[in-house]
């Protein structure tokens, strides 16, 4: 899978892009100003970065992505995952809920991804 690492600052940026693309370039620097509190060149300087790693398009001064943000997600997910639990997605599942309860409706929901998921085994 291709490196889909992002810093906490270009994950924002990305965001940015990811919440109102396809949008001009000029208005990626509005947006980057009012959300992010950015000048014109610092939007302009990793705007160009991530065009150059293959996260965004900057085309006749029309911005979007190139990655959808759900991939970027999962990747982060998977790493995070990975590094901090050993791979285990049920040591992860039982850190992340501690002593929560949650809903039945997030059960069922968690139950349907989890069957959709689940390896076909022939027994």
């Amino acid at each position: 899978m291709k490196n889909l690492k992002l810093c906490e600052s270009d994950y924002r940026f990305m965001c940015v892009i990811w919440e109102a693309e396809p949008l001009t370039s000029r208005h990626l620097v509005e947006l980057c100003k009012n959300q992010l509190g950015w000048q014109k060149s610092t939007t302009y300087t990793t705007l160009k970065k991530l065009c150059e790693k293959g996260f965004a398009a900057n085309e006749d001064t029309i911005v979007r992505s190139l990655i959808p943000k759900e991939q970027v997600q999962a990747y982060e997910s998977e790493r995070f995952v990975e590094r901090a639990f050993g791979g285990s997605l049920p040591g992860f599942l039982a850190s992340f809920l501690g002593g929560k309860t949650i809903s039945d409706k997030d059960a069922a929901e968690l139950m349907a991804l989890i069957n959709e998921h689940k390896e076909e085994h022939d027994d």
